[in-house]
């Protein structure tokens, strides 16, 4: 199984930013990847990049502040958020990465497709999320959370959270 697919639940506005290509870059090599890092300026390294993990299991990534919803074309994702890279030892690795997008609020549970494309691309990888967001959805008020510190407690209405990820009852398991 390879999890879930994540539909964009951000803001329309954002939404309408997208162009029909994308803007993510796709990775599918060690190759595409120094050709994309080549092009960065040390600024842009000193920073995480936007990334998204396409339906076809393609790492895609974009400039930090670039929206997860235009990084993927507007299309659902495998997952999503963060990452930075650098080069221990000579080789290029991802060494931090996050689930952190708010626009598709993807499971930690959504690591494998984030492992499979970096594999597939030849870049190492921490073996994990270094930093995972934990997202849910109150079943009282409806609003979506970020749970911090393990308080499953919706911070609108104070209602209970579920354990398991429920943000998006309406998306499909891959």
């Amino acid at each position: 199984m390879r999890g879930w697919n994540y539909r964009y639940l951000g803001p329309a506005e954002l939404r309408a930013l997208v162009r029909p290509c994308g803007e993510g870059q796709p990775i599918r090599s060690l190759a595409d990847f120094k050709d994309w890092v080549s092009a960065r300026s040390q600024e842009e390294l000193a920073e995480p990049f936007t990334f998204v993990i396409d339906m076809d299991g393609v790492l895609r990534l974009a400039p930090r502040r670039s929206e997860h919803v235009v990084c993927a074309g507007g299309g659902q994702v495998l997952s999503a958020g963060e990452m930075s890279f650098d080069r221990p030892a000579g080789r290029w690795a991802a060494i931090e990465v996050s689930n952190q997008s708010t626009g598709y609020r993807p499971d930690g549970d959504s690591w494998p497709s984030v492992a499979d494309a970096l594999a597939r691309a030849e870049l190492e990888h921490p073996g994990g999320f270094t930093h995972e967001v934990v997202f849910r959805r109150c079943l009282h008020c409806k609003e979506h959370n970020i749970v911090r510190e393990d308080d499953f407690v919706c911070v609108f209405c104070g209602g209970d959270l579920p354990p398991e990820w429920n943000v998006d009852p309406l998306g499909a398991a891959s």
